[in-house]
C-alpha cells in the first residue's frame, strides 16, 4: 500500500548521501521515516559525531527557525526514507497546529539538555566513565525503544573517539557492561538494557573517588 505523504513529500537516500553540510544555508527540514542519519560537527578542527538519528527523528529545523547556516553536517548511514518539509510549509504547520509546535519545542529542549550533558561528559576525568556517561546520554537523547532495551545507532569505538578515549578502553567498557547485562553491541549499534541502572553503576564506580578525596 502506497504512502500518500511520502509520495508527495518523500525521498529515498542512499548510504553516504549528504543531506546538508555545516555552514551551508538551509531551507528544508528532514523527517526520518526509516533508516538512519549521522550528525557531525567540526570541533577544535576535528569532526565529531553529535548523534545518529533514526525513524521518527527530524533534522535541519534550526536553519529554518533562526535563519542561520546549517549548524552540523548530516550524512545518510544506510538506505533512508525522509519527508522533506520546506521552510514555508513548516511555518504554516507551526502556526496552525499547537501540537506540532509543542512537539518541536520539546524536541529542541531535549537536544539542548543533551548538549549540556555532553559538556559534563567531556569534563569527566575518568575515561571509562566518560564512555559510559556518553552511552547513557545518547540513549536518553537519541535512543530507540526495542524489546531488548534502548538502541543507539553508533559503535563503541566511535562513541569513545567523540569523548577523547581510545578504542581499547571502549572494548574494555563494553565487555564489562555486557557481563553486567547493562549494555551490549548488536548489529547496527548498541543496546542499553536500562539507562537508569547504567547511570547508577557509574555513580557507584565514582564513590571511592569521592570519599577518597575527602579529609
Amino acid at each position: 500500500m502506497s504512502d500518500p505523504l511520502f509520495a508527495r513529500f518523500g525521498r529515498e537516500f542512499s548510504a553516504g548521501d549528504i543531506l546538508c553540510r555545516e555552514g551551508d544555508p538551509g531551507d528544508v527540514m528532514y523527517v526520518i521515516q526509516s533508516g538512519s542519519v549521522r550528525i557531525t560537527k567540526m570541533i577544535a578542527g576535528e569532526e565529531r559525531v553529535i548523534a545518529v538519528l533514526g525513524p521518527g527523528e527530524f533534522l535541519g529545523e534550526l536553519a529554518i527557525l533562526n535563519g542561520k547556516p546549517r549548524s552540523a553536517t548530516a550524512t545518510v548511514v544506510e538506505t533512508t526514507r525522509c519527508l522533506l518539509v520546506e521552510a514555508r510549509t513548516l511555518e504554516k504547520m507551526v502556526a496552525g497546529n499547537s501540537e506540532i509546535a509543542m512537539r518541536l519545542i520539546k524536541k529542541l529542549a531535549k537536544r539542548l539538555d543533551s548538549a549540556d550533558a555532553l559538556i559534563e561528559v567531556l569534563m569527566h576525568r575518568d575515561p571509562k566513565a566518560r564512555i559510559m556517561l556518553a552511552l547513557a546520554r545518547s540513549a536518553e537523547a537519541f535512543g530507540e525503544k526495542t524489546a531488548e532495551g534502548i538502541l543507539i545507532r553508533t559503535r563503541a569505538e566511535d562513541l569513545a573517539r567523540d569523548v577523547g578515549v581510545d578504542s581499547v578502553a571502549a572494548s574494555d567498557v563494553m565487555l564489562r557492561l555486557r557481563r553486567l547485562r547493562l549494555a551490549s553491541e548488536v548489529p547496527g549499534g548498541i543496546v542499553v538494557a536500562d539507562v537508569g541502572r547504567l547511570q547508577d553503576f557509574v555513580e557507584f564506580l565514582e564513590m571511592p573517588q569521592k570519599f577518597g578525596g575527602e579529609g
